[in-house]
């Protein structure tokens, strides 16, 4: 933070002590209506890129879904032994025997503990559309965890659609979970519906009851993106009590995604909540851009191509002074709230139809082209009578015409 900030975001009460981090990118991501699912090479750069930034754990798929899963499953989980990732595995699983046997066989074969993520409708609204009684969903609940658990898998239990599920079915659900044997419990945000006051109000629920149970259950959040709180829920539940909080590369997920994980990183390491090295952060969000086929928008905070760019002129002049001062956190600070420098990227000045002559002699100076007057005139004027920013193709044709 520049000394000349305030900081309004400044808070004085305790920050959590544990906040860890589950990517989805490999397995809920994928199940993004517009996805192209990625190799098993892609997939294999995407875990190595996910480490690279220390997230905690990743959800490497859902092996009842299938022989094709289960061998990309077992190949990622042989990658995270064999080059000694730090990141730890873990799976989904419909919180049936038939999806955790195949999470137990790899885990067996490649010799790497694996976290079974037992997954079920827990909502009123969902019970009543499937045709489910709370009795069969608890009945399930003992009989899966109970079978994960004799099995040597570490369990997450997972209630879908916990936003919209009612007090006295989640007592329920999350204490039969607990009594089997599951380590943690997650709150799924499924259909987007929580607001951040309604996360914080629901994990402080869930915390009462594991509290009833005896405590040492951690907390998980997953959410999605549907009414664009995301990271907001995300941030609202890790300070109501969740100490896991899960997210996908670009936010890429069910309908328009789960929250995403470059802008949680980046808004946890700004906010002092975790230090993480995010040099890789470009890097793993085009990677998994060009994997799956999901372009990132121009707009696309911190990794798109307009997030540290600018053309406006007032905006610009504020920026290049900050050059002239030769004071590195001012240029990366006086027209923007995220630092560029945290991901390798550095502000942006263009030449556009809203750009004053001081983007011109800026954008020359930094390439070390000479500025002479009739130069900066000549693009200058090429400027106003463009209706979008000028390409670099652009200005360098002004130049050659220039010196003929």
């Amino acid at each position: 933070m520049h000394p000349l900030i305030y900081d309004w975001n400044r808070r004085s009460d305790q920050k959590p002590v544990t906040v860890l981090l589950d990517d989805e990118t490999l397995r809920d991501g994928l199940q993004s209506p517009s996805v192209r699912c990625p190799s098993i090479d892609e997939k294999l750069k995407i875990l190595h890129l996910i480490d690279r930034l220390g997230i905690d754990t990743a959800d490497i798929g859902l092996p009842g879904a299938g022989p094709h899963v289960v061998r990309d499953v077992e190949r990622l989980a042989r990658e995270i032994t064999n080059q000694r990732l730090k990141v730890q595995a873990n799976c989904a699983a419909r919180t049936v025997i038939a999806d955790i046997r195949p999470i137990a066989e790899v885990s067996q074969r490649a010799g790497i503990p694996i976290e079974c993520c037992t997954f079920i409708g827990s909502s009123p609204l969902r019970q009543y559309a499937e045709g489910w009684t709370l009795d069969q969903l608890l009945k399930l609940t003992e009989e899966a965890i109970g079978f994960a658990v004799s099995e040597g898998l570490t369990v997450m239990y997972v209630t879908e659609d916990t936003t919209r599920a009612d007090p006295d079915t989640l007592r329920a659900l999350y204490s039969t979970a607990i009594r089997a044997g599951a380590k943690r419990v997650c709150i799924a945000d499924t259909a987007g519906h929580s607001t951040p006051a309604g996360a914080a109000a629901v994990v402080r629920f869930i915390k009462t009851v594991v509290d009833e149970c005896g405590g040492g259950v951690g907390i998980d959040w997953h959410g999605h993106r549907d009414r664009d709180f995301a990271v907001s829920n995300s941030l609202a539940a890790l300070d109501a009590g969740a100490t896991r909080l899960h997210g996908a590369a670009i936010g890429i997920g069910e309908r328009v995604g789960n929250t995403p994980m470059d802008t949680l990183l980046m808004n946890l390491v700004l906010m002092g909540y975790i230090d993480r090295d995010l040099s890789a952060l470009c890097e793993y969000c085009e990677t998994v851009s060009a994997a799956t086929g999901v372009p990132i928008p121009p707009n696309y905070p911190i990794v798109g191509r307009d997030a540290f760019r600018t053309a406006t002129g007032v905006h610009a002049a504020a920026v290049i002074k900050a050059y002239r001062k030769k004071d590195a956190e001012l240029i990366d600070a006086v027209y923007s709230g995220v630092p560029a420098s945290l991901i390798g990227r550095e502000q942006q000045i263009d030449i556009g139809p809203m750009s004053g002559k001081s983007n011109v002699v800026f954008w020359l100076e930094r390439r070390g082209i000479p500025v002479t007057e009739g130069l900066v005139d000549r693009i200058f004027a090429k400027a106003k009578a463009s209706s979008t920013v000028l390409t670099h193709q652009e200005i360098e044709q002004e130049i050659a015409r220039s010196a003929l």
